[in-house]
């Protein structure tokens, strides 16, 4: 294979010898890659800046035997707040190592990388509660690996009203009734129940257009991680 350019985003960083750098990239039509810089830990190298964790870019790269070599990059976004706030660094962190987990190489990433990449800006350019942040994050991701909650009825009678119930177990939405022959159901408000149909359903751009009050976060901030876990089987 010869020279080939790629956008991508650096999801790990790890030093490789004396100067060069061993590096994870999610790219939009490779999936994830493994990728050498060589000499990118020199002070005056040009592919200092761009090969740093959680930087986004555009990459000149050749396929070795193993693993891709850079020759040249050009940053477009280095998302420098998450860098200067170490709580917000440490949910990016989280979301990589996220990514990392459920990518592969050969995989066509892009509404992945979107999401990724509309995540870190939400998180670092807005005041935004990160645990909210995070939660719709995890729930957008699952339904792109194809674990989408079932949100038009309660999953077991069909029922339309009144569904303010999270069955884990049934991967959707119950009635009352319903749930209560369901010990994996976790009961919500009306509001949770909305902000999960909506990040469901929401198109990438308007993803993080909401916000939620402290009862109805606590809830959704649950339900996902209990259902991420899950599915993940964390």
């Amino acid at each position: 294979m010869g020279t080939i350019k790629s956008n991508g985003i650096i999801i790990c960083e790890n030093n490789l010898g004396d100067y060069d750098k061993m590096l994870t990239m999610l790219t939009p039509g490779f999936g994830k890659i493994s990728c050498v810089a060589k000499g990118a830990r020199r002070q005056k190298s040009a592919l200092l800046g761009g090969t740093q964790f959680l930087c986004f870019g555009e990459y000149l790269m050749y396929k070795g035997s193993n693993t891709y070599n850079i020759n040249s990059c050009e940053t477009i976004e280095v998302f420098y707040n998450l860098r200067t706030d170490l709580d917000k660094l440490n949910y990016a962190v989280e979301m990589a190592k996220i990514i990392r987990d459920v990518t592969e190489e050969n995989q066509n990433c892009f509404k992945i990388i979107q999401l990724l990449l509309n995540t870190l800006y939400t998180l670092s350019e807005t005041d935004k509660e990160p645990q909210l942040i995070m939660s719709i994050f995890k729930l957008k991701l699952l339904c792109f690996l194809g674990f989408t909650p079932r949100i038009e009825n309660c999953v077991n009678c069909k029922q339309k009203e009144k569904v303010q119930y999270f069955s884990l177990k049934d991967n959707g939405l119950k009635c009352e009734s319903c749930a209560k022959q369901d010990k994996s159901c976790l009961e919500m408000t009306e509001s949770t129940a909305n902000a999960i149909k909506y990040i469901i359903m929401a198109p990438a751009k308007k993803l993080y257009s909401f916000n939620l009050k402290d009862e109805s976060l606590k809830e959704l901030v649950l339900i996902t991680k209990l259902y991420f876990d899950e599915k993940m089987e964390i």
